[in-house]
């Protein structure tokens, strides 16, 4: 069974949608696939698949762990697709028991499928960094702004950081290394992973030797979503350029997804927008991703594109995404299925987030001079 992880450094940016969209392209594909609502607290995935309020869900099992895991894995009206129901209404549910974490991850590594999708929480919480380091090809979602391209990265260095404290155990010296770094604030401000493996290595040899055998089976992947234009996709560069300098890791970068108003009327459909209009500019990028995910060799996720190419390609994809989608406005606008006054609309609403976001930089950006001014690094 393939384990593909979705998650993402901050809420909104459309991480559950790319999640069940992606689940059903590999149902349709031919693969058994299991998708798990994991988005505990703040479960919403059935509304997305036109799945009925689940009677059932994971908030079931955790009550009594030693219950039949299948019985809350239920069939959905999609060919090859099956759902495991999260609990957003069950108090403390996003704050489980060891015992309840451990049990839940047994079951879900003993589902019976081709592929098991996991749609996490949105953040940085232990447990959602445990369940996306179960693959080596884990999916970190982000949009295009300031705040969402941070938090990913961030999620990124917190996934690493996790990595660490499963190999360096208390006790050991590479642990008392990590701890007081933790303690001295000063010292994560300044956070450079390569220089401090650099003093690991020397402290903890072994230890070392173990972290770099599990780091280099962990290849994230990254998706650009709710993009609106080709200039977009260079935005993932600064966090590839992050992770390489700051974090001693590489990304892949699956592609881009273009925002498109028509997602809104799938999801109000209660339909996923690949079932609902599958010829839409984002069905085709997920259909795209889907392919290149299935085209992978394995889920211990063997290397073999390196990352300038997959860059690449997603810059194209975005620039011929971009153009087919002018062509669709104006076949739209020339058939009278559009109006003038429509387009006019749709222009409006997009100069108005555009200055929105340019708003939302400018405050980010004088707030990060100012923390950079006064000796702070992100």
């Amino acid at each position: 069974m393939r384990i593909i992880p979705i998650a993402s450094g901050k809420g909104g940016v459309g991480k559950s949608l790319i999640a069940a969209n992606l689940a059903v392209a590999f149902a349709q594909s031919g693969q058994k696939v299991v998708l798990a609502d994991l988005d505990l607290g703040a479960s919403n995935l059935h509304l997305v698949i036109g799945y009925q309020a689940p009677r059932t869900g994971i908030g079931t099992f955790l009550g009594d762990t030693r219950s039949d895991f299948n019985q809350v894995i239920a069939d959905t009206d999609i060919r090859n697709l099956r759902f495991i129901p999260g609990d957003g209404e069950i108090p403390g549910a996003a704050n489980l028991k060891a015992s309840q974490r451990n049990a839940l991850i047994r079951r879900l590594l003993q589902v019976d499928a081709d592929i098991l999708v996991l749609d996490l929480g949105a953040g940085t919480h232990q447990f959602i960094l445990d369940l996306f380091l179960l693959s080596g090809q884990g999916i970190v979602v982000s949009a295009p702004t300031v705040t969402a391209t941070l938090n990913a990265y961030v999620f990124l260095k917190n996934t690493v950081f996790r990595v660490m404290y499963t190999i360096f155990t208390r006790g050991g010296k590479g642990f008392e290394y990590l701890e007081n770094l933790r303690k001295d604030k000063s010292g994560l401000r300044k956070l450079y992973i390569p220089r401090m493996l650099k003093d690991i290595s020397a402290l903890d040899p072994k230890g070392y030797a173990q972290f770099q055998e599990k780091i280099n089976h962990f290849r994230p992947r990254l998706i650009m979503n709710m993009i609106e234009d080709p200039k977009d996709a260079d935005v993932a560069m600064k966090i590839r350029r992050s992770c390489e300098e700051y974090l001693d890791i590489k990304i892949e970068h699956l592609g881009v997804v273009y925002r498109d108003a028509m997602q809104d009327v799938a999801l109000s459909s209660r339909l996923p927008i690949i079932l609902y209009k599958p010829q839409a500019i984002l069905s085709q990028a997920i259909y795209r991703i889907a392919d290149k995910i299935l085209s992978s060799e394995d889920d211990t996720f063997s290397f073999n594109q390196d990352t300038d190419t997959s860059f690449q390609e997603a810059s194209l994809e975005a620039e011929a995404d971009f153009n087919s989608n002018m062509e669709y406005m104006e076949d739209l606008l020339h058939t009278g299925a559009l109006t003038q006054g429509d387009l006019i609309e749709t222009v409006k609403t997009q100069q108005f987030e555009i200055a929105t976001l340019k708003k939302e930089s400018a405050f980010l950006k004088s707030k990060l001079s100012q923390a950079l001014s006064q000796g702070f690094r992100v």
